[in-house]
């Protein structure tokens, strides 16, 4: 701010005068600094906004890609639960045919092994396993216990006998193994 002193006597204080364009000048500028305040702290608060934004959608991509993978695993599981009966109707059916037949039915009993294989194959290839349990402790959440004997050199709660195969995916049991446990 400009302003112009008047000389005044000795020990009195000099009175200032402002120039009115001084004035408004000032205040222009005070306005202008009010004015850029205000736009950093929209500035800010659009960025603020912007970066919420952003890792909301972030959030939500990993979260619609969790899901999805999801749904697939539990559609893959679906689809093992409506096999596996037809899986173990097959092993049923060849386990009861007689090995003395004719040739013409064991060229049908192979075409039985083809498609068993062929189902087997391709519940591998989404994931799902067959396991047989033998030998291991009984563990509930992979073994169902239809019965429980006395075995002579078998510690007990192991699985002694293998009815049915378990199957899973992942970390996860479809179907028990139906075992026969020690006591």
């Amino acid at each position: 701010m400009e302003a112009e002193e008047t000389k005044h006597p000795e020990g009195e204080t000099p009175e200032v005068v402002e120039d009115a364009e001084v004035v408004e000048e000032a205040a222009a500028v005070e306005a202008d600094l009010d004015e850029l305040g205000a736009a950093q702290k929209e500035r800010d608060d659009y960025l603020d906004l912007a970066q919420r934004t952003k890792a909301d959608f972030e959030n939500f991509r990993k979260r619609s890609a969790r899901e999805a993978e999801e749904a697939l695993v539990r559609g893959r599981g679906q689809l093992a639960g409506r096999l596996i009966p037809a899986i173990d109707n097959l092993e049923r059916a060849l386990a009861a045919a007689d090995p003395g037949r004719e040739a013409e039915e064991s060229a049908f009993m192979r075409g039985i092994v083809m498609v068993k294989e062929d189902l087997v194959e391709a519940l591998k290839s989404a994931g799902v396993e067959a396991y047989d349990p033998e030998g291991e402790k009984f563990d509930p959440a992979w073994h169902e216990a239809l019965s429980t004997v006395k075995a002579e050199g078998a510690e007990p709660g192991v699985v002694i006998e293998t009815l049915a195969r378990g199957y899973r995916l992942g970390d996860q049991a479809l179907r028990p193994a139906r075992v026969v446990v020690s006591e």
